[in-house]
Formats: structure tokens, sequence, C-alpha cells
């Protein structure tokens, strides 16, 4: 029996791209007053206050891969193992995840005494225990203490997701499947919609539409759709693999326009609620594009030093708040803390560093070996395995 992967090599280099957005947008954390006067803090924090976004593209990326595997296997087996993917995604998602959820509970808040500062640990821990703290976030209007219990919250909706995704495409008809990513999509877009047009308050609002899962869903839906297509429409593959280079380059520079300017554009009114529909589908279109067409103007997939750091980015994303405040309380203690450089690129530096050492000895001292069982749960089909 042979064994084929099926592997996007292009999608590496735009995870870690996604990571970093994220990264940045996180860094830059301490007080120094120069900030206030400095244009280059200023240009630099106007460029990365997006930056979460990254989680956006996650979300995409999940759906499309996602979909792209549980279509491949019902076209292949008429069905679709779901024992099997949940197996496969519980071996990929929880070790690193609860792992983060002991230190992040039990050894966090006594590393934060010894440090000199109080912990005031306000998030529950049985529903970051069942994949749920998106929803404690929304319920209290605020973050947990630890940020890095906190960044859990994409983990919690994209393991929701895995729940029920599976169950619903094998249950429906492969013809009635666009219709799905549909009443999806339409779905949340009138979550967001009712939230923003009945005037909630400004900090709830921000709560729902950002960590509510229903409104989130969008991202994962057209990802999801993204990969329907890809199988199921050959028109528009045959279109987008010979889209020109003139018109993919078109697209990419508005698709970063509508990144930096996302607030100017939509934020301020009940519009907001079209903006995960947009971006989505600028994610969509990168992900498709890079996979499909014939004249893109580069790979990803060519990047190999950004190719070879995607295969760590659940362990970036995960533990990069861990390595964020090493690096503060290193430059706190050494004072370089209160120089612009020192913040912007010393701990910035530092903080990345740590942020790869901690995802590198995470993926090999233990991530990989719940991997190497993954690949016992593979569906089986005319002879080959496929993940």
């Amino acid at each position: 029996m042979t064994t084929k992967k099926i592997f996007f090599p292009h999608l590496d280099g735009w995870r870690f791209i996604a990571f970093f957005s994220v990264f940045l947008f996180h860094s830059f954390g301490s007080d120094v007053p120069a900030y206030e006067t400095s244009q280059v803090y200023r240009t630099t924090s106007w460029i990365f206050q997006n930056g979460n976004l990254g989680v956006n593209f996650f979300f995409v990326l999940s759906g499309f891969l996602i979909t792209f595997l549980l279509i491949n296997e019902k076209e292949l087996n008429k069905r679709i193992d779901v024992g099997s993917f949940y197996v496969r995604r519980v071996l990929r998602i929880w070790p690193l995840y609860y792992a983060c959820v002991i230190f992040g509970f039990l050894f966090f808040p006594y590393i934060k005494t010894f440090l000199g500062e109080i912990s005031t640990e306000n998030a529950t821990p049985w529903k970051y225990l069942l994949f749920i703290g998106n929803f404690d976030i929304v319920s209290q209007l605020r973050l947990p203490d630890f940020s890095g219990i906190g960044v859990l919250w994409s983990v919690c909706i994209e393991e929701q997701f895995y729940l029920l995704w599976p169950l619903l495409l094998a249950v429906t008809p492969m013809k009635f499947t666009k219709y799905v990513f549909v009443v999806l999509i339409l779905g949340s877009f009138s979550f967001r919609l009712y939230n923003a047009a009945f005037h909630l308050k400004e900090v709830q609002h921000y709560f729902l539409y950002t960590y509510h899962t229903l409104s989130v869903i969008t991202d994962m839906a057209m990802g999801g759709f993204a990969a329907y297509l890809a199988f199921h429409n050959e028109k528009f593959m045959n279109k987008l693999e010979n889209i020109p280079r003139w018109l993919i380059v078109i697209v990419y520079l508005a698709g970063i326009m509508v990144i930096l300017f996302t607030k100017e554009i939509f934020y301020g009114g009940w519009w907001i609620a079209f903006e995960r529909i947009v971006l989505s589908v600028f994610f969509a279109f990168t992900i498709l594009e890079q996979n499909y067409a014939k004249n893109s103007f580069f790979k990803m997939g060519n990047n190999k030093l950004f190719s070879y750091w995607g295969k760590y980015t659940y362990g970036l994303y995960c533990l990069h708040f861990i390595g964020i405040l090493i690096a503060l309380t290193i430059s706190s203690k050494m004072g370089t803390n209160q120089s612009l450089f020192g913040v912007m690129i010393i701990e910035t530096v530092l903080a990345l560093g740590f942020s790869m050492l901690l995802s590198y000895l995470s993926y090999n001292l233990m991530e990989k070996h719940f991997l190497k069982l993954k690949e016992k749960f593979q569906y089986i089909a005319h002879g080959k395995s496929h993940l």
C-alpha cells in the first residue's frame, strides 16, 4: 500500500506570515514616553494595527484545508469516517492546547507572584477545558489576565468548527453542499448585522464581533467554499488557473489596502458586518491563487525560511505570548525598556526568538510524537492512504 499525502506546498509560508502579523500586533508592549513623539513608532503601530487579521486568515485556511480533506474523503470512499477525523484533530490540537491551559491556570499565577505582581486571573477554567473559552470572554467582556490563555480563544472556535463540520458534510448530499456554505455565511452576516444595527454598547459589540463563534464562522465557511469550488467548479478553476498576472497584482494590492485601512473603511456603523466577508474573500483568493494559478508573480513555497517555520505556527501562535512576557521581563531587568530602540528592536527580537525556541521544543519534544500516531488514522481508498 502506497501513501499519498495531500499537501499544499505554498501554504506553510502563509501560515508563518499570518502568525508574524499577529505577533507584531501583540508586540511593543512596554510603556515608553518616547512613543508619543516618535514618528517611527506611530507609523509602525499604524501598519500593524490590524495584525490581528492574521487570525482571520488562519480561520479561512482551516476551513479550506479541512473541507478539502473531507470532500476528498467523501469523493473517494462515498462516506466520511467522522470518528477517525475526530481522533486526528485531537492528536493535533489537544496536547499543546491543554499544556497551555495547565500552565496558564496552575503555574502562571505563581510565576507572576514570584516576579512581584498580583495574579488577577478572571478566566473560567472549565470553559477552556471544554473549548468554549471564547464564550467566557464574550460573557465577561474582557480578556483573561494571562494573555497566554486569552490567545486560545481562536483554538476554541476551531475546535467547535471541527466538532460539527464533518457531521454536516457527512449527512449533506454533495450536490447540496454549496448551499450549506451560503446559509452559514448569510447566517453569520445576519448575526453581525443585528448586533451592529441595534446599537449595542461599543464594548459589547466588539466582543461579540471578535470572539463569538457565530460572528467568526464566516471565515471558515468561506474557506470551505473555496475548497468546494476547487473540487466541483471546473469552469471557475479554469479561469483561476489562467488568471493574468496583472489582475493578480491588482487583487493583491486591493486586498492589502483593505487590510491597512479596514478600520477607516468598516468601523463606525452597521457596515462593519461586511468586513469579514470582504476579508475572507480576499484570503480565500490568496489560498486558491497560490495553489492553482499558473501566472503567479510569486509562490510562497519558494521562500524556504517562511515555509520551514510554517509547520511550527500552531506552537508559535499558542506560545508567543509567553515569549513576549519573557522578553518584557528581561528588558525590564536590563533597563532596555526605557528606550524606543530597546522596545521596538531588542524586545521584539527577544520575544520572537523565545517564541520560536518554545515552538521548536514543543513540536520536537511533544507534538511530533502525537502526529506520528495521527498517521494511523488516515483514511484509506483504492490502495492509498490520504491525510
